[in-house]
């Protein structure tokens, strides 16, 4: 990986609009401030990140399983859990640009404009509201859910009823979230509508501090697994003024991006702070029966909670590689073939019809296995290029020696070696390198 410095970021964003992985929203109408749309390969590349996040925490465990819960939840909701009176940032004005900043964010001064003249800072709730129903009143207030946890506590029973769970057992979810961010940045780094890839972690009261500590070393390993080198990462344990009023130790994964540190993810010991509010606001008991003991308790809670799109720019700033290739410079992403939005692409030597038919055929074959990509457009060397340039593990090129012998030509992205493979044995062959 290339050190991290502005000159990274400007072409991994480049690349992005180029390549198809991310476009400004509502670009044909000058954009909509901070909010981007996934491209054909930026929708392959962000589900692969979900899809490897979800085959660590769920399918690979037997002590972990899937919950998808409502974007919209009752306002009560959120009113038990604090963030009706709690989740604010603070918000000052420049007196003399008009700009509004969060407070922590800068010094004494407008990163506008450079006025000293600032308003005093006062809180700013983060979450969006909005009206359920034709009439826009009172009673018809809504929330778009800031965070995915809270979808977890409200179906804890359900969960554990329905599952015969006991703790320690986790219920992890992927979805949105939308936060009103005062000052939104850094690509899809900060942005008001997200995707969080959430798990919360029920244990008996006392074992908090110990799955605490065991889910930080395994998520710190999920990033270097998948290819971040581990000097790119460090783990920051909040100070206890930094700590969130639910908090009993909180760390944060972080990465060097090239404006310098920022959280991918946070783990932190809710302790039985959500389970106990929920409990109280709507008069349910939220505990778990041991009948081994006889004992019922209110478990504790860890969170590792994940940002989808910065951990997806971290793969990307870490994959992205420029080499020397025949006096040329090539581009390249060097992901993780998990995370690689196609893993074949089928390039035949020729655009003749002679070679087409063949071609597609290998296409077919390969398509139920892998993400595949068909490219028979401009030279074969800058068709390699192309798909180096995304990512693509392996490129199958389709010669006319191909027609007499029924074998083809297996291009690997980084070390550019090539070997022959019969076009029975291409499944297997591909799928011993890409792996389950």
């Amino acid at each position: 990986m290339p050190e991290a410095g502005p000159d990274l970021m400007d072409k991994v964003v480049n690349l992005c609009k180029r390549r198809g992985l991310v476009f400004a929203s509502s670009e044909i109408y000058g954009g909509f401030r901070s909010t981007y749309d996934y491209g054909p390969l930026g929708v392959l590349l962000l589900r692969n990140v979900k899809d490897a996040w979800w085959r660590s925490m769920v399918q690979l465990r037997d002590d972990v399983v899937g919950l998808d819960s409502s974007i919209l939840m009752s306002p009560k909701v959120w009113e038990a859990s604090g963030h009706l009176a709690n989740f604010s940032d603070p918000l000052v004005d420049c007196r003399n640009c008009k700009e509004r900043w969060r407070a922590d964010h800068i010094e004494d001064s407008c990163p506008n404009c450079g006025s000293r003249d600032l308003t005093e800072a006062r809180p700013f709730n983060m979450m969006f509201k909005t009206f359920v129903g034709p009439v826009e009143e009172e009673a018809a207030e809504a929330y778009l859910r800031p965070e995915t946890a809270q979808g977890i506590f409200v179906n804890f029973m359900n969960v554990l009823q329905t599952t015969r769970k006991k703790p320690p057992f986790g219920i992890a979810q992927v979805g949105k979230s939308f936060r009103n961010e005062i000052t939104p940045g850094n690509f899809v780094f900060r942005t008001r509508e997200f995707e969080q890839m959430e798990m919360e972690y029920f244990v008996p009261p006392g074992e908090g501090p110990r799955w605490f500590e065991y889910w930080c070393q395994e998520r710190m390993r999920w990033y270097t697994d998948l290819g971040i080198p581990s000097d790119f990462l460090r783990l920051r344990h909040h100070e206890q003024d930094e700590l969130s009023h639910y908090s009993a130790g909180t760390a944060d994964i972080e990465f060097r991006f090239p404006w310098g540190w920022g959280e991918l993810e946070g783990i932190a010991q809710r302790t039985d702070f959500d389970l106990v509010q929920h409990g109280e606001h709507s008069g349910e008991r939220l505990e778990y029966f041991d009948q081994s003991s006889g004992e019922r308790y209110v478990p504790h809670v860890v969170e590792p909670a994940a940002g989808a799109a910065r951990s997806m720019m971290a793969f990307l700033l870490s994959a992205y590689a420029e080499d020397d290739v025949g006096g040329e410079v090539r581009t390249m992403l060097r992901l993780h073939h998990r995370l690689a939005p196609n893993k074949v692409a089928v390039l035949p030597l020729s655009k003749k019809e002679t070679l087409t038919p063949t071609a597609r055929e290998i296409l077919g074959l390969l398509q139920p296995h892998f993400q595949c990509d068909y490219d028979e457009t401009q030279s074969i060397g800058k068709r390699y290029r192309r798909q180096d340039e995304v990512g693509t593990p392996y490129c199958v090129t389709v010669d006319f020696d191909s027609l007499d012998d029924r074998a083809v030509t297996i291009r690997e992205r980084d070390n550019l070696e090539q070997v022959r493979v019969p076009i029975d044995s291409l499944v297997g062959e591909l799928g011993s390198r890409l792996g389950p």
